[in-house]
């Protein structure tokens, strides 16, 4: 009897681990300002103020993450052009027992030449904030061209951040780039620069949540109904593109290893003073699963970097 209650308890740890480990880790996703605090203006009168581009951004890294992984359930602080009190989001936030949380922004600077992005945590002894923090500059620098500024905390910024400071899960302040800087303003009043960033910021946030849940699988089937139903935008008809490689300097796309792709490739200016100032792209696919059949092709051909993104 003493060997059955052994083997039955380890068959009940071995159910709860299996349990614990596949259930959802809850993300919170803080679109910065909103409703009567419009947060920073760039000085050009057609662009959108901070708050409605952090609302952009917020969701379309929520419709990335919806589409594309499992076990993960969003929860935002605000999904219209409404005004949420700090205490607010960090209430909600920690009335839900958030896994991590996510806060959206743009930054500003009377030096009008600062541009890049930055990502904030409230110290350097968090040192999963700091992984997760790291990541994501890796990807904004590495990935989506753009200047990283960097990590920052509390002695950096010489102030404390409420929303960092008084939630209880691991959370970063991502600030998307400057609105005071004329070209990376452009940049993020385009489509495409804000898909980039949202991008960007989802494949940091999958890779860190991989890693920190090894016991988790986050990856959706690919053959569920969601994940044909490209859902990322409002779009129904919403397309996706390969993302090449992005450069320096202006590359012609008539060279070899582009035309041995066997699609049109199309060179796009960033408009930016990021040090990649190029991004190349190929193929126009209505689903996902037909990107990724290409997607295998096109790394085989060189372009190991190569990434699918909407269009």
């Amino acid at each position: 009897m003493k060997y059955i209650g052994i083997l039955l308890f380890i068959l009940f740890l071995d159910s709860f681990n299996t349990i614990h480990a596949q259930s959802k880790i809850v993300l919170v996703i803080d679109a910065g300002h909103g409703g009567s605090d419009p947060g920073h203006l760039s000085e050009n009168p057609n662009h959108l103020p901070e708050k409605d581009l952090n609302l952009a951004i917020s969701k379309l890294v929520g419709g990335y993450i919806d589409q594309f992984l499992t076990n993960i359930e969003i929860v935002y602080t605000r999904k219209e052009d409404s005004f949420v009190s700090l205490d607010d989001r960090v209430e909600k936030a920690n009335s839900i027992n958030a896994t991590y949380f996510i806060s959206i922004h743009c930054n500003a600077n009377d030096k009008k030449h600062i541009h890049g992005t930055e990502s904030h945590i409230h110290d350097f002894n968090a040192t999963k904030a700091v992984s997760f923090a790291k990541e994501l500059e890796h990807q904004f620098s590495k990935r989506a061209g753009r200047h990283s500024r960097g990590i920052k905390d509390n002695g950096d910024r010489e102030h404390t951040l409420q929303v960092l400071k008084y939630t209880k899960m691991t959370g970063v302040l991502i600030e998307c780039g400057f609105l005071t800087n004329e070209k990376e303003a452009n940049y993020l009043n385009t489509s495409l620069g804000q898909e980039v960033i949202a991008s960007a910021i989802f494949r940091a946030f999958r890779s860190f949540i991989q890693a920190q849940h090894p016991n988790v699988n986050f990856i959706k089937d690919s053959n569920s109904p969601k994940e044909k139903g490209n859902v990322i935008s409002k779009n129904s008809k919403e397309t996706f593109t390969i993302q090449l490689m992005s450069s320096k300097t202006a590359i012609e796309i008539d060279k070899p290893e582009f035309q041995g792709l066997g699609m049109e490739v199309k060179r796009l200016d960033l408009n930016t003073q990021s040090a990649y100032k190029y991004l190349y792209v190929a193929g126009t696919f209505t689903t996902k699963e037909e990107a990724k059949i290409v997607l295998e092709k096109v790394k085989k051909k060189g372009f190991k970097d190569a990434i699918i993104i909407p269009k």
